[in-house]
């Protein structure tokens, strides 16, 4: 196997197991550090904004309009963008509300009553959210896998913004499971198995997806993850940010995010 190839899948690997660590945070920490993530979450949000809207979409552009021409590069790259967009809020709304990931849990949640929590039906809560996030990080291991294989700073960068987003995931699905079992290390499990679907699609990329790697099908992928990615931010990230916040706390994380990923592109130019 290619080493890029091994690259991008031990990035992408990392970027799923980061639930695991929202797990251990969750059982280690008394209170959330609100302004902190409020800030991490913005951050990841400007990062996957920025790169998908000036790096990965003008990829797919390059790369399908030098494949089909001038005009049908164009309109296959907006379709592959908008088509992306439509693929992951497909996703999203199969998911029950109890179970959505987008739902902001905090670590004071691990302190409220086990009775009141079990009358909420926290172990299906749980269960469900581990299932949820598990579908979310699908089709973000994809584009993880499939950024660092072309280019392995930019998929360095988009692993990290995604490992970020995961890690208040982590937090989400511990926290129910916890203490509608008892069992901290059923909790972590389960948080660690949600996580496994982001290098699960990976290897359905790698399989699926690399014998038949043109320059249309990587394009019209580029273009598919920079409207996942977007969609993402605003629907998932800047929400949950916003929720979190006490100022502007989350977008300056969202404006720092842009400025460190426009000045990670500038220096590898």
């Amino acid at each position: 196997m290619e080493p890029n190839v091994i690259y991008a899948f031990l990035l992408t690997l990392g970027a799923g197991l980061a639930t695991g660590i929202g797990s251990i945070l969750a059982f280690f920490t008394s209170t959330t550090n609100t302004r902190f993530l409020a800030f991490s979450l913005g951050f990841s949000g400007g990062v996957m904004i920025y790169v998908s809207m000036v790096e990965i979409f003008f990829k797919a552009q390059e790369s399908l309009v030098g494949a089909l021409g001038e005009v049908g590069g164009q309109w296959v790259t907006v379709g592959g963008f908008f088509g992306g967009m439509i693929f992951i809020a497909a996703i999203d709304r199969l998911v029950p509300q109890k179970g959505n990931p987008h739902e902001v849990k905090r670590v004071e949640d691990m302190h409220m009553s086990k009775e009141e929590l079990e009358r909420q039906g926290l172990m299906k809560m749980g269960t469900f959210t581990a299932l949820a996030i598990a579908i979310h990080n699908f089709p973000e291991g994809i584009a993880t896998f499939t950024s660092a294989l072309n280019d392995p700073g930019l998929g360095l960068a988009i692993a990290l913004a995604i490992a970020i987003h995961n890690i208040p995931e982590g937090v989400a699905v511990s926290v129910p499971i916890y203490f509608a079992t008892g069992s901290k290390r059923k909790a972590f499990r389960l948080s660690f198995l949600s996580g496994l679907s982001e290098p699960a699609g990976a290897i359905l990329a790698f399989l699926l997806l690399m014998p038949f790697l043109t320059d249309t099908l990587f394009g019209i992928i580029f273009a598919a993850v920079a409207g996942i990615m977007v969609f993402i931010s605003l629907d998932e990230l800047l929400p949950a940010a916003k929720k979190y916040d006490e100022t502007h706390v989350s977008i300056y994380g969202v404006v720092s995010g842009m400025a460190v990923m426009a000045l990670s592109l500038l220096l590898f130019i």
